[in-house]
């Protein structure tokens, strides 16, 4: 089955369907080895990762092992990582993706994300904490950041640069900025039928910028950032209905909204199974009333808040269009 690709604003294609690798701590990290091995073997080009989920060794070993197999090539791979919060100054940002690449065994990412628009404290620590435990944030400007990163392109380091969790008054700061060299490509953001996005969809697309979907197929409240009392996407009614009406799976389902909106969609699991499953989302079509009932489904609910940040003015779910 063939993936099919959209082309960013620089020129490079992103393959519309991806592998999310985020885990939960209880998650091997041997599974997301296995995972991403398993993946290709389907068909997925699409890896989305980054440093602070601390399994880019995993994922490199498991992209160069289907590689030695003669499985792909380097250049059949689309391979996403993202800067955390504790590099944001300029001069950490050039380190910060070397030492991703140092761990994956690439030259170059494909796609190189801020994971966040708030900076922390530099240091070891992902959440630098203050002797009351509150979190330690620094005072750069994330457009400073974004300049470092248009240098990482202009060395070859990344070929295509954007970034995840901004809302569009962020998005619009980048934009408008003096000097501004390189548009984002994507913005990476929390998207699903519970929570659609169809206002920054719209602003992405009427600015060429590739809107992506993490937790397209909502998420379990195993993992610690997300709110345990939501309820679960993939047992919703409505969607279990029109998935029934195609046979296929709610995920599926899910994923395939996405696909036919113009948002690339990362499936995430662990599971061979459902691996298999979600990579099945080419071969159907959903209907336009399918479609409209799925909209109808918004409720502009996040699994993932990530209160602690709340505190940081450029905190992104607190002033959203």
């Amino acid at each position: 089955m063939k993936l099919c690709s959209v082309k960013l604003n620089d020129g490079f294609l992103m393959p519309m369907l991806g592998l999310g690798t985020s885990a939960p701590s209880k998650v091997a990290k041997s599974d997301v080895e296995e995972a991403v091995m398993k993946a290709i073997d389907v068909g997925y080009r699409h890896f989305d990762s980054a440093y602070f989920y601390l399994n880019e060794e995993e994922i490199g070993r498991a992209i160069w092992k289907k590689i030695a197999d003669g499985s792909v090539k380097r250049e059949d791979i689309f391979y996403t990582s993202k800067l955390w919060g504790t590099f944001f100054r300029p001069e950490l940002v050039l380190t910060s993706l070397e030492t991703s690449l140092r761990k994956l065994q690439l030259s170059y990412v494909d796609l190189y994300l801020i994971h966040f628009p708030v900076p922390l404290k530099p240091g070891e620590e992902l959440f630098p904490k203050d002797r009351n435990g509150e979190l330690i944030f620094d005072t750069v400007d994330f457009c400073t950041t974004w300049e470092a990163m248009e240098r990482c392109k202009d060395a070859g380091l990344a070929k295509s640069i954007g970034v995840s969790n901004f809302n569009r008054k962020q998005l619009e700061r980048i934009l408008n900025k003096p000097g501004l060299k390189y548009k984002p490509v994507c913005n990476q953001v929390e998207c699903h039928p519970y929570l659609n996005q169809s206002k920054l969809l719209e602003f992405c697309k009427s600015q060429d910028i590739v809107l992506t979907a993490y937790a397209a197929l909502g998420s379990n409240s195993g993992k610690e950032w997300v709110s345990k009392n939501n309820p679960v996407l993939l047992e919703d009614p409505v969607l279990n209905a029109i998935a029934a009406r195609h046979r296929r799976t709610p995920a599926q389902v899910a994923l395939r909204y996405q696909l036919q909106r113009g948002v690339v969609a990362l499936a995430k699991s662990f599971n061979p199974k459902r691996i298999q499953e979600n990579f099945q989302v080419l071969d159907f079509q959903l209907t336009p009333e399918d479609m409209d009932t799925l909209d109808g489904l918004n409720r502009n609910m996040r699994y993932f808040v990530d209160t602690v940040f709340s505190q940081h003015p450029d905190y992104p779910f607190r002033d959203e269009d």
